[in-house]
């Protein structure tokens, strides 16, 4: 008897740059697009929160060996909080669990509240977090009523901006564009305004502008997917992939002559004129990008993450 075997995926390499849809998780929306690519293997670069939309940059194939380095990028959001209002989960898919005046609070009181949330600072995760605690995630303790003590992790805010704020017949809001590196939570820094201001807030929206070298004019929805798989198939889908090296564009190039790069594909360090002094770098077989590279204390470039070719 034949034992049937379920049929591997398409083995196809690149980074799509999702626009998250309201309501679904990531990994929702990864199942759906890997099923729609019909592609054997795919990841994602960093949860958004179901509330959440904009840049999600999902990666097929070899592309996933560097998802890491796209989970470690900085990222820039926009964000609408409300104020007067505090949740248990620092957004309005929580509980409102305080109800205060924003009486006499204005957009000068808003600005000056912002220094503190500039540059390298100390950041408390939020209970509804994937972060975890003896093994299960935050968020199931929370749900289950379970508090528990979070250490605070440096994060950094390189811009911080008010873009609108209004009041209109007390129902106060703000809108902000944050630019910050990898783990920092605007739902915290939402909270933690608000107790600043002394009436509480909350997220009430979240769009994720940017994720390295992805940004918001660069992304496609799952409705626009379907539209054109049912009207140019695969091959139609595969013209929005982006090439894996460039989700590390802003790591120094070195083309490795052929015979130089066999070595380097054998997990071999080798010697290469005009490399930088340190650090990561992105190697090229002549055009051909095969992964990414470490400057030895010796000077050699030895591989760090190599793809398949």
């Amino acid at each position: 008897m034949t034992q049937w075997r379920r049929p591997k995926g398409r083995d196809i390499s690149g980074i799509l740059v999702l626009d998250k849809a309201q309501g679904m998780s990531s990994n929702a929306c990864l199942q759906e697009v890997k099923r729609l690519f019909e592609a054997e293997k795919a990841g994602h670069t960093g949860s958004l929160d179901p509330l959440a939309t904009g840049v999600l940059p999902l990666c097929f194939g070899e592309a996933t060996k560097i998802s890491q380095f796209l989970l470690d990028s900085d990222k820039r959001y926009r964000t609408l909080i409300r104020l007067g209002q505090r949740t248990d989960s620092a957004d309005s898919q929580g509980s409102v669990i305080s109800e205060r005046s924003v009486a006499g609070i204005t957009r000068e009181h808003v600005l000056a509240e912002f220094e503190q949330f500039r540059g390298d600072i100390e950041q408390t995760p939020p209970m509804y977090s994937a972060l975890k605690h003896q093994g299960t995630p935050l968020y199931k303790l929370a749900r289950a009523g379970e508090e528990v003590e979070r250490k605070a992790r440096p994060v950094t805010i390189h811009e911080l901006k008010l873009l609108d704020f209004s009041d209109v017949d007390g129902l106060m809001t703000a809108e902000l564009e944050i630019y910050c590196s990898k783990g920092t939570y605007v739902r915290t820094i939402a909270d933690d305004l608000g107790e600043a201001l002394g009436c509480g807030a909350h997220v009430i929206g979240l769009r994720r502008l940017q994720a390295g070298a992805f940004v918001e004019a660069q992304c496609v929805t799952i409705e626009r997917l379907k539209e054109v798989k049912e009207s140019a198939g695969l091959a139609g889908l595969d013209e929005f992939l982006f090439a894996p090296d460039l989700a590390v564009a802003e790591l120094p190039r070195v083309v490795l002559p052929s015979m130089t790069a066999d070595f380097v594909k054998q997990g071999q360090a080798v010697l290469v004129r005009h490399l930088p002094s340190s650090g990561l770098v992105r190697l090229y077989d002549e055009d051909e990008f095969i992964g990414i590279g470490t400057i030895l204390d010796d000077g050699r470039v030895a591989p760090r993450r190599l793809f398949t070719t």
